[in-house]
This record gives structure tokens, C-alpha cells and sequence, in this order.
């Protein structure tokens, strides 16, 4: 997604600013061309010396250096840059953007640029809510500039309040999301389910699976980096909700098959990522079930809800099918018996493969039977396969997003 993208960062005069040098270090080991643009404000909370060493680019501060590679390095460096983010970006640089003034070389940057422009404020909560800086930003949200953040928590005064940069794993999400906006999913609908669904036997105790909510999660993000609004509809995970995706959490089967029902009204595919439980115990009891002078105990299981089967309508809809024996005579089943689009199969005991992991193999069936197996991958990049059939199974319908 960032390979080979030329990332404009601005960094200006805020005490987040050493918070950047993780930003520039993570979007350039994950294949971005950073160009550091600082205001000189900036230089005095991170020097130059510490980003060029962690992009290996030239950083630019004066934008009348005559010593600079680029004959004019703004209009340059905003003509190549596939999206340009300021962050941390001081109450003062978010006014002189709103102003559309261009006297350093971050706001003369932005103002020349026809890329998306990502802004993510960072102050002493006092100033982030203040009158003028709330009607700077939302100036900055009309003319389409995205603001992320910021976050709360406590700040470099001390105080708890909203004002935080955001940290990276959101600004780089955010810069994906944008990146994103003309891809191949722009204007459509996708829900994703994840997670593995918790069925209650008691206030304390559940069943459950071993699902981590992992590959789930890799499709939303995937999804959201392709163009689409993504709902993802979660059972309990230990996982952060990807940037830009709508998040609806829930518990049991019955509540994912309310949600997914609800989000689908409008959806253009449907991916069922995951584990919902097959049994549920017939009724919960409303204390906690003690040990003490029980000899044992039984429970009686009813099935849950068919969330696919309750699914209604003209989308694309995407099974999964775990298994630790007879995979893909049992994913054929599943894809006739639902009459799915897509089954993407996986053997849950394999090496790397299944619950927990970052990586995953799996055999993708379609409507027709055609079998593709796929190698072992990061699960982004087997979310990545998965979306490539479902965009061509939206194309094949012709539908408009």
C-alpha cells in the first residue's frame, strides 16, 4: 500500500514533534519516499540531523535555500506527493493554513499541493478548544483536508484533556485511507465480521473459541485502503478498531446476527470472517454457577443463529471455513448449502495458519468450484486476495458503487 508512495510530512513547532520521528521511521520501512518538511519552530524540539538519518531523504526547512536539490522544492515535493500529513501540527500552523498564508516551507507545501491533506493537531487542550482554533479546523474540513485526531490523555502540562498527537498506527492508517480513495472499492459497502463469538453460560463464564480476530480485522483494514465504507462488526478481540472503519461490537451469535442483518441493508458484499460459536447453551443462568458440592456439570447446547442464511439481498457474500480436518470437502458444502460467492478455507492446524497468527493459508472456492490455493501470507495480504474477487464479482454485476 505505501510501496513506493511519496509522503509529504510536515513536522512544526509543538512539543509532539519528537512523536514524528517514529512516524517518518514507520512509513519509510513500509516502503514510503518521506519528505520531512519542518517549520523552524520545529527544529527546536527535533533536529533535522535525526529525520534525515531515518528516511534517508533530505529534510527541508528553508524554502529560499539555495543549497536544495529541487530548483523550487515546494512546488516539487507538493507536484510528487502522493499525500501530505502534518503532523504534529501546532494551533499556529493550523491557523496560518486556515489563512492560506505560505510563509514557511510546511504551509507553502500544502497551500501548492493537489494531494490529500491529512492535519493532526496537537496542543495544550486549552488551545485545541479554543474558539478560533475549532473554526481553523473546521475551515480546513470544508475545503477536504481530513483531521485526525487529536487524542486524549495526558498532556506535556501535565493536565488530562483532548490535545494528544495520535499515535502512529493511527496516522499511518489514515494516510492509507486516504491514499485509498480512488482504489477499486471507492463508493462501496463492505461489513466484515471478526472475532469469536461468546455464547453465556452464567455472568461469569462463556463458550467460546480461539479466534483472535486477526484475518477479520486484516479485511476491514484492507477494505478501508481500497476505498470502501467498512462496517466491522467485532465479537470481543484484544485488537485496536483499524482507522476510518465503523466499529459495532458485539458478544453472542445472536447479537453478531442483528448487527450484520442491520449493516447489510445497504452493503454492497459481506464477509464473514468469524468464529461464531455453533452452540449456545439453552439458557444463561442469571448468578454465577458454584462449584462447591457439584459432582460435575451438564449444559444443554442449542445451535445458533445461520448468519449467513439470514442475509438478504443482491450483494456479494464471502464465507469462511475453519477446519482441522477434511477443509475443503467440507468449504464446498458450505458454499453450495449457502449458495456463496466465495468460501475461503483454511486448515486451523496448519504450520503459521490460523488462530493467532499474523499469517495465513488458505484455499479460496469460488461459485463455479474453482479451487486457489494460495501460499502462506500475511493476513493483510491474503485480505488483500480475497478483495480482489470480491471487486471483480461487483465489477462482473455492473452495479455503480
Amino acid at each position: 500500500m505505501l510501496q513506493n508512495r511519496y509522503i509529504a510530512l510536515g513536522i512544526t513547532g509543538s512539543i509532539a514533534a519528537y512523536k514524528a520521528a517514529d512516524l517518518a521511521s514507520k512509513l519509510t520501512q513500509a516502503g514510503a519516499r518521506v519528505d520531512v518538511l519542518m517549520t523552524e519552530a520545529a527544529t527546536h524540539f527535533i533536529t533535522p540531523l535525526t529525520l534525515r538519518s531515518l528516511t534517508g531523504r533530505q529534510v527541508f526547512i528553508d524554502m529560499f535555500d539555495p543549497t536544495t536539490e529541487l530548483a523550487e522544492q515546494h512546488v516539487e515535493i507538493a507536484r510528487r506527493a502522493d499525500a501530505v500529513i502534518v503532523a504534529p501540527a501546532s494551533a499556529t500552523t493550523i491557523a496560518r493554513l486556515a489563512q492560506g498564508l505560505a510563509d514557511d516551507v510546511v504551509s507553502l507545501t500544502v497551500l501548492a499541493t493537489e494531494a490529500p491533506v491529512l492535519v493532526a493537531p496537537a496542543m495544550d487542550h486549552q488551545m485545541y478548544e479554543n474558539a478560533a482554533t475549532q473554526a481553523n479546523l473546521e475551515t480546513l474540513r470544508q475545503r477536504g483536508y481530513t483531521i485526525v485526531g487529536p487524542a486524549e490523555g495526558r498532556l506535556a502540562s501535565g493536565r488530562m484533556g483532548l490535545g494528544r498527537l495520535e499515535e502512529t498506527e493511527v496516522l499511518i492508517g489514515a494516510v492509507k485511507q486516504a491514499l485509498g480513495r480512488r482504489g477499486d472499492l471507492a463508493g462501496r459497502r463492505v461489513v466484515v465480521s471478526a472475532g469469536g463469538t461468546q455464547e453465556a453460560i452464567d455472568p461469569v463464564r462463556f463458550v467460546g473459541n480461539h479466534s483472535s480476530g486477526k484475518m477479520g480485522y486484516a479485511l476491514a483494514e484492507a477494505a478501508r485502503d481500497r476505498g470502501a465504507e467498512v462496517t466491522l462488526v467485532t465479537a470481543p478481540t484484544a485488537l485496536a478498531c483499524p482507522y476510518g472503519v465503523r466499529l459495532v461490537s458485539v458478544q453472542s451469535a445472536r447479537e453478531m446476527r442483528d448487527a450484520v442483518v442491520a449493516a447489510c441493508q445497504d452493503a454492497d458484499a459481506l464477509i464473514m470472517a468469524a468464529a461464531v460459536a455453533d452452540f449456545q447453551p439453552g439458557e444463561a443462568a442469571e448468578q454465577k454457577i458454584r462449584k462447591a458440592g457439584k459432582k460435575g456439570l451438564t449444559l444443554e447446547l442449542v445451535p445458533t443463529p445461520d448468519i449467513l442464511s439470514e442475509v438478504r439481498g443482491d450483494l456479494v457474500r464471502v464465507g469462511f471455513k475453519a477446519e482441522s480436518r477434511e477443509l475443503l470437502e467440507s468449504a464446498r458444502e458450505l458454499l453450495r448449502r449457502k449458495q456463496l460467492d466465495l468460501v475461503v478455507a483454511n486448515d486451523v492446524t496448519a504450520a503459521g495458519s490460523g488462530f493467532a497468527t499474523d499469517t495465513n493459508q488458505v484455499t479460496i472456492i469460488d461459485a463455479s468450484g474453482q479451487e486457489e490455493a494460495l501460499p502462506l501470507l500475511p493476513k493483510y495480504d491474503v485480505a488483500n486476495r480475497v478483495l480482489d474477487r470480491v471487486a471483480a464479482l461487483l465489477r462482473e454485476r455492473g452495479e455503480a458503487p
